[in-house]
């Protein structure tokens, strides 16, 4: 069973929050903060993450049967809005695929669907040799916070990311990479009735802004659209958006489960 923190409002509809590769619940900490008073919130660590280190090892096929069982077992009504960033924006892709009777609504933040240029030349052993390298480092505050700088992680998150640290493996992260790269359109897309939002960084990569074309053309009425931040990001800091902007990403959640316009800042991608 996977570790999941629950919040919010025990009788509201619910929402699961996934998170990223490499990451844990704890990165939604702004939206529960923002939506624990109208919504019952599930924030699951996935396998080979955080609290559910010891489930392993990665995959995103296990990660969307433990979620479809967490979805079954304690959504109120059987079914959630789910939104994933990343990692989590593939699983939530994937659940689509295999059960879209589980999704209320969907938000799907940067979702590769497509091969990243120049990835294939590496295999499993390099990527995990190449995490050995450097995984001495992960113990020195100097380089955890030179991470979190590079994501725009707040400060007051550092205790977390100390244990992240802690707890990611070379296998983690080789499962975590792998998993992400092989990642395709799943069958199944067609049958999907939950509204779908599929989203990204106006400045991420193009292999990103062309998943997001791919996703939108495989489901049903979604939608892709562009974030254009009101304040200059790095690539990452917009990948992240859910902790760099975490006001927008929590307005768009809403906007989007509640039918309401979405802001401003998203223009929907050509």
């Amino acid at each position: 069973m996977l570790y999941t923190y629950t919040a919010g409002n025990p009788s509201g509809p619910t929402i699961v929050f996934l998170h990223g590769g490499g990451g844990g619940g704890w990165v939604w900490q702004p939206q529960v903060d923002a939506l624990k008073d109208a919504y019952h919130i599930l924030v699951p660590d996935l396998p080979e993450h955080g609290h559910s280190a010891d489930i392993k090892p990665f995959t995103i096929a296990d990660s969307v049967s433990r979620i479809a069982e967490l979805i079954r077992m304690q959504a109120h009504g059987g079914a959630a809005h789910v939104v994933g960033l990343s990692k989590g924006a593939q699983i939530t892709v994937a659940l689509l695929g295999t059960s879209p009777e589980l999704v209320d609504h969907a938000v799907i933040s940067s979702a590769l669907v497509r091969r990243m240029p120049g990835m294939s030349w590496f295999s499993a052993g390099f990527w995990a040799a190449t995490y050995r390298s450097i995984e001495p480092l992960n113990k020195y505050e100097w380089w955890i916070r030179l991470n979190m700088r590079s994501y725009g992680i707040p400060e007051r998150f550092l205790p977390e990311m100390r244990e992240t640290y802690k707890t990611l493996t070379a296998d983690a992260f080789t499962h975590i990479l792998i998993e992400n790269q092989k990642f395709r359109l799943p069958a199944g897309l067609e049958k999907v009735t939950a509204p779908t939002l599929v989203v990204g960084g106006r400045r991420e990569y193009k292999v990103i802004h062309d998943s997001i074309r791919d996703v939108a053309a495989s489901i049903p009425g979604a939608h892709g659209y562009l974030v254009h931040h009101p304040k200059k990001m790095s690539l990452n800091e917009e990948h992240n958006w859910s902790m760099t902007a975490p006001e927008l990403f929590t307005r768009t959640v809403r906007a989007w489960i509640e039918g309401q316009p979405l802001p401003s800042e998203l223009e929907e991608l050509k």
